[in-house]
């Protein structure tokens, strides 16, 4: 995929990729900006410590994917 508003690759990162699996890595979320969001298309877990519920979106690729772009769009606007 192109270089574009929904698109970028930084394979520079010391951290890139921070998912394996992915044949294109959308960088463009680095991290994941529906982490305070209860309900997402991803797989997070949900761990307890201290008696308090963690999301942890360590096995969720689900925003790096090149095609979930507007699916992300569309989840943080509210539609």
């Amino acid at each position: 995929m192109e270089h574009s508003h929904c698109f970028f690759e930084n394979r520079a990162c010391k951290y890139f990729p921070c998912h394996k699996g992915l044949q294109e890595f959308n960088c463009l979320f680095c991290y994941c900006p529906m982490y305070l969001h209860e309900q997402c298309p991803g797989n997070p877990r949900f761990l307890e410590k201290g008696g308090r519920r963690i999301k942890d979106c360590s096995g969720c690729a689900f925003p790096h994917y090149p095609g979930n772009y507007e699916a992300v769009v569309k989840i943080l606007s509210g539609k």
